[in-house]
């Protein structure tokens, strides 16, 4: 019994050691295993304030159209936690599960990179930044092991910089993990170095995002919240302050994954993309800088070779029943869809999406929008 329990004592203290010895990062990791919606629960934050607030209006036919069961039964099985239509400024259908409400905050995931995109435009219309072909050297003085390839800013928009960046989820030990649970996103990025040509290949990559974050902060001299407070959230009427996770406290945001707000406040953005960057008697953005962000960069092949007809600056583009569809995208199911002919907007947010892809988009990226139109046609 003595030897048995030095022996269980013996294996305590090891792993404690090897506890210790573990990157914090990685600790982080194992401690939380999977990423979650709630996990600005877990980070530091910067606040992206707002100003007088401009709630949305209920339509007259508000929540009088259903989707049939078979969709409704997805809301349940995948874990939806928030389901939102507007068209023509106005609430059509709203659906939360129990225990949530319209004021439920949660994480963006992906979406955050195409506000960050939308800030892009922001910076150059206000002069901050020359124009979208400016090179990185001049944006990003700061980070040596980019320059001397040609790296431009639109290469960033489009994920085409052909950065050393591993965009592995399921790797504890890959960059991306590393930069959701660490604490120095600027150390990551000063690591990052140009393995291929840039302007020629799609490959998706966070690291390109959270650059864009650098050069809007070297551009604008402000934090990242700070300059979308100014220039979307406040302007756009947003009921709730916003929350951007950062890597530590007072540190710098996640910027490619973690801008924490609730389905409402969300669809703004959407409507900002269907009024081509247009709100309420402000232009936010150049229509012009809007009109590129939304067109495909059919220039570039993604890894299989195939042309790249569904991905602009930041943001997702899709074909659904005859439609150009411009969305944006998290990984646990995170959605703004725009619908021009609609003159709509959609929001879907929740705790899983589907593992099967058609092409380059996820299954239910196009069940969502079946049950968007279904709500839109029982409408008419």
């Amino acid at each position: 019994m003595k030897r048995s329990a030095k022996f269980i004592l013996g294996i305590l203290v090891a792993l404690f050691v090897l506890w210790q010895v573990l990157p914090a990062y990685l600790r982080q990791a194992l401690i939380h295993q999977q990423p979650g919606i709630y996990d600005y629960q877990i980070f530091n934050n910067r606040t992206v304030g707002t100003g007088l607030s401009q709630p949305w209006e209920l339509s007259a036919a508000y929540n009088q159209m259903q989707p049939s069961p078979a969709l409704r039964d997805s809301l349940l099985s995948m874990e939806t936690t928030a389901f939102l239509v507007i068209q023509n400024d106005s609430i059509l259908y709203e659906y939360y599960p129990e225990g949530l409400s319209p004021e439920t905050a949660s994480n963006s995931f992906s979406m955050a990179k195409s506000i960050v995109g939308l800030l892009i435009g922001c910076a150059i219309a206000d002069g901050n930044i020359e124009s979208t072909q400016q090179g990185v050297e001049e944006l990003l003085p700061d980070l040596p092991k980019l320059h001397g390839k040609g790296l431009r800013l639109n290469h960033l928009l489009t994920m085409s910089s052909g950065s050393s960046w591993d965009e592995s989820y399921s790797s504890p030990f890959s960059i991306t993990t590393e930069a959701y649970y660490g604490n120095d996103l600027q150390k990551l990025l000063q690591g990052l170095q140009i393995n291929d040509k840039p302007g020629e290949t799609f490959s998706y990559r966070s690291g390109d995002t959270q650059l864009l974050a650098q050069i809007l902060r070297n551009a604008t001299g402000r934090s990242l919240a700070d300059y979308a407070s100014e220039k979307l959230w406040r302007p756009l009427g947003a009921e709730h302050a916003a929350l951007w996770s950062l890597d530590r406290e007072n540190g710098m945001e996640k910027a490619y994954c973690c801008f924490n707000s609730n389905a409402r406040d969300f669809a703004r953005l959407g409507q900002l993309l269907l009024n081509k960057g247009h709100w309420k008697g402000q232009q936010l953005l150049p229509e012009t800088y809007i009109n590129t962000a939304l067109s495909p960069a059919t220039h570039l092949k993604d890894e299989d070779g195939d042309t790249v007809n569904y991905y602009g600056y930041q943001i997702w583009l899709l074909q659904h029943q005859g439609e150009n569809i411009p969305y944006l995208r998290g990984i646990l199911g995170q959605y703004i869809y725009v619908l021009p002919e609609s003159n709509a907007v959609v929001v879907r947010l929740g705790h899983r999406r589907s593992e099967i892809y058609c092409g380059a988009h996820t299954q239910d990226a196009y069940t969502w929008l079946n049950m968007a139109r279904q709500v839109l046609k029982n409408q008419q």
